[in-house]
């Protein structure tokens, strides 16, 4: 199969660098992934993109994608080591300086690669950019929070979620706003930040990698906009994250760690002995062993 022109090369027309490297991690989403890659090949500016999937031990037809698409780079896992370990992967293997976190439910417009790019190209101060997520329909959808702490945590003991900010008319109608915690749908990054800070950090599994992160940009005195303007569109998964114990004990522990680093020893400790707690008296016997080994998503597979 040809590859696509933007990666032809001759002595006379060379590869152009390229300035954003999209990550794409993926487990048994081969549909998703396959609109995700899709809509970035017809992006503008494709030939200064480079797109970047690891598969984490699919099961279904994503391997596949590798030969659909002859102008991505795919990275097979042979099992699912957890989305963080998947990203530093990516990371380490791309060349350019801007990474772009991506899910695959996320379908960008042809001008949103390029356009969060210059943004961050013209403005120093700003360590991350991330586009206004979208229903199908054109209807905004709230996807950034506060960042965590013990009080919203809870949640996260009972088995649900952060809730979502609201987004006002007054920030849609500007140009750019500051976020706390946009997660990784849809997230443009500086990797030098993300290389200087030592990759991301792997006693996160699946999940509060990019929550570490958000704060990390925070410590250090540097912002993470989002731009109203430049928008992709989210399909909403069609079935709920994974509620099996070892999602939930990665959630967590993952939760308990993040405590640790931001707010002390004492407050991850107990946000754990908490957890364990409740799933003694709920008789969550394999949460309870998965909290009491550790175990996170991507553990079984070492």
């Amino acid at each position: 199969m040809a590859l696509p022109a933007a990666v032809h090369s001759d002595i006379n027309n060379p590869i152009p660098t390229p300035t954003t490297a999209v990550l794409l991690i993926a487990h048994n989403q081969a549909s998703q992934l396959r609109r995700a890659i899709e809509a970035l090949e017809r992006s503008e500016k494709r030939e200064l993109m480079e797109i970047l999937v690891v598969d984490c031990g699919s099961s279904d037809a994503t391997p596949a994608l590798a030969d659909e698409f002859p102008g991505i780079t795919m990275q097979r896992l042979p099992q699912n080591f957890g989305a963080t370990k998947a990203l530093n992967i990516a990371t380490r293997t791309a060349r350019a300086e801007y990474l772009f976190l991506l899910s695959p439910d996320v379908e960008v417009s042809t001008d949103t690669v390029s356009q969060l790019t210059e943004v961050l190209e013209a403005n120093a101060g700003v360590t991350a950019v991330c586009p206004l997520l979208v229903e199908p329909t054109g209807n905004p959808v709230a996807r950034t929070r506060r960042f965590p702490d013990r009080e919203s945590l809870t949640a996260v003991l009972a088995g649900g979620e952060l809730p979502w900010d609201s987004i006002s008319e007054d920030s849609l109608a500007s140009d750019r706003f500051t976020v706390m915690y946009p997660g990784r749908e849809a997230l443009l990054v500086r990797k030098q930040f993300v290389t200087g800070m030592n990759y991301f950090d792997e006693r996160f599994g699946e999940y509060w990698a990019d929550a570490d992160l958000a704060i990390k940009i925070r410590k250090a005195g540097r912002r993470v906009e989002l731009c109203p303007g430049i928008r992709a569109t989210w399909h909403a998964p069609l079935e709920p994250a994974s509620s099996d114990s070892i999602h939930r004990a990665d959630r967590i522990l993952g939760a308990s760690a993040l405590l640790s680093k931001h707010d002390g020893f004492f407050a991850g400790f107990g946000f754990r002995a908490r957890a364990i707690l409740g799933a003694l008296l709920h008789f969550d016997f394999p949460l309870l062993w998965a909290l009491l080994g550790g175990n996170k998503v991507g553990s079984q597979a070492k």
